[in-house]
């Protein structure tokens, strides 16, 4: 059950895919012979990124173009390039095993995911692309204080690129594990290598054009999945569902969603954390500023919100498929009648079932490639933090030259591959559901309020901002500590301090309302002086003007 209970977990948190394989991620590997057709792809891949790398790197000269590709990036690659940044191992893999094992369910957590986008769109990506020039910190100390709140933010951002990297990482090695037949410590040392050179060398522009090369291969490859499946079944949804229906060992349950989610409380916790935790995420928001406007950005929301719904509807056809095509073949199972490699293979099975070894090939390197893109986001995000919040604003008290800046930036990148190696070493044995878990939810308890509150509500303080943020931060910790996650399946006490699983909801709250009530109470001259230019940022995040400069204070 506790297996069962973490791939939930893993299904129903995006960004993650090692908790695609929360089996494998407890230390029942069950290593595949070595794939050399993926082995050849993925090389190839390398090969061609690495030379966008030293392209991307003739490019980067100053700190806009190392952080933001310069402003260069249009609508539609920004969207392509977040769809990449958004679409995980976790989502292709994760939510195809759900609906392979429990059917309709599966399409809740595609829901989930999508959710949050609207909210970006229609909240958030103008006024960020207009207040903002590097990073979401930008927006959130616009009109207040910048030492306190671009120090909240950077750990609030550090903690979510830790717990994300740690994750990536560890699904890096296991997902080799699984189907290169490579050993674990190689694929955690490849990948950290990797990713630091894609992100010293090449920057933003880079990191961009990778993942926009990985979305649209992932976009290909289970396009081709979900039309095989469908020609199976003379493109008949109704026929699809029934057979599988007929074939799956739950019968009609699996066309009965409502069954994963225990509770109410534990549903809007989890909805809370899908959909604003999306909207915190700092490696996302970070891409807001890769275009040259506020017009480019909305359509960068557009596209990625398409090509990501495109992406879960797809999943969820291939799901049904895999129970058709795989579930039924005795030749993707082992002597006790189990799926090989478990549940959560049950895409890859699907990709060889309809396209045989070149396309499981294809499907393996895809799956690798996901999490290359991913994690060099992460990469950069988390050097953004360091450089331009802690460095510059926080030590050096916004003296610090771009020479300066980008020398810590990329010092940061290389300490960054270190410590994700190692942490990946370390935490290899470990079920690490709760670590994404604790990202999406510090993300909607800290960097959400802080962000959305400092665009739309005129009596926030910096004392309000920086002390709710602080108190949303260390509730998500804590909770999450207590929770049957960590308290029960980590250190394995009988019951848990904390019933839920997940604390958005609660972290939330404390962080909303605690904001809140130390921004009225704050009746300080300096607070007064705050209050008074939110006009003017009101204006900027309107209209646009004056954005093309650095942040005005």
């Amino acid at each position: 059950m506790r297996a069962l209970r973490s791939l939930f977990a893993a299904a129903a948190l995006t960004a993650a895919p090692a908790l695609a394989f929360a089996d494998s991620i407890n230390g029942e590997v069950h290593k595949q012979p070595t794939n050399y057709i993926a082995i050849g792809m993925f090389l190839a891949f390398i090969i061609l990124t690495l030379g966008i790398t030293k392209w991307a790197s003739k490019r980067s000269a100053s700190t806009k173009d190392y952080y933001t590709a310069g402003g260069s990036i249009t609508g539609f690659q920004n969207g392509l390039a977040i769809a990449g940044d958004f679409m995980s191992a976790a989502s292709f893999l994760g939510i195809s095993a759900l609906v392979f094992t429990s059917g309709f369910d599966g399409l809740i957590y595609s829901i989930g995911f999508l959710v949050g986008w609207p909210i970006i769109l229609f909240l958030m990506a103008e006024r960020l692309r207009n207040l903002g020039k590097y990073t979401f910190s930008d927006v959130a100390s616009y009109r207040l204080s910048q030492t306190p709140i671009r120090f909240l933010s950077a750990l609030s951002s550090l903690t979510v690129v830790a717990f994300y990297l740690i994750a990536q990482m560890v699904g890096a090695g296991k997902l080799i594990q699984l189907l290169f037949g490579l050993d674990y410590l190689v694929a955690v040392v490849l990948v950290g290598v990797l990713m630091v050179l894609y992100v010293l060398f090449g920057g933003m522009l880079a990191t961009t054009w990778v993942q926009i090369i990985k979305a649209v291969l992932l976009l290909s490859g289970a396009t081709f999945m979900a039309v095989m499946v469908m020609v199976s079944v003379d493109f008949d949804f109704s026929k699809l569902f029934a057979d599988a229906v007929a074939v799956h060992p739950k019968g009609v349950a699996i066309m009965s969603p409502g069954g994963l989610v225990s509770d109410p409380i534990s549903a809007i916790s989890l909805g809370l954390a899908l959909m604003f935790g999306t909207a915190g995420l700092p490696h996302i928001l970070m891409r807001f500023f890769t275009v040259s406007d506020a017009k480019e950005a909305r359509k960068s929301v557009f596209y990625a919100t398409g090509f990501i719904g495109y992406f879960y509807i797809l999943t969820f056809i291939i799901g049904f498929g895999a129970i058709l095509l795989v579930g039924t073949n005795p030749a993707f199972k082992d002597a006790a009648g189990e799926l090989l490699g478990g549940s959560n293979m049950a895409a890859v099975h699907l990709a060889k079932a309809v396209g045989g070894d070149v396309f499981l090939g294809f499907i393996s390197a895809v799956a690798f490639a996901t999490i290359l893109a991913v994690v060099a986001g992460l990469a950069l995000a988390g050097a953004s933090s360091v450089a331009l919040d802690l460095y510059s604003h926080v030590i050096r008290q916004g003296k610090a030259t771009e020479k300066q800046q980008m020398a810590v930036s990329k010092v940061s990148v290389v300490v960054l591959g270190i410590v994700a190696i190692g942490l990946g070493v370390v935490f290899e044995k470990q079920n690490i559901a709760f670590m994404v878990g604790l990202a999406f939810s510090l993300a909607a308890s800290t960097n959400f309020p802080i962000l959305f509150l400092s665009m739309y509500w005129q009596k926030l303080t910096t004392r309000g901002a920086f002390l709710g943020g602080a108190l949303g931060l260390i509730t998500a910790l804590t909770l999450t500590v207590l929770s049957p996650t960590v308290w029960v399946d980590v250190f394995h006490h009988a019951t848990a301090i904390f019933p839920y699983k997940y604390p958005a909801l609660f972290a939330m709250i404390v962080s909303f309302v605690g904001t809140w009530f130390f921004s009225i109470t704050d009746n300080s001259a300096k607070a007064k002086a705050e209050r008074e230019k939110f006009f003017a940022q009101f204006v900027r995040s309107q209209t646009g003007l004056g954005a093309s400069g650095a942040v005005d204070h």
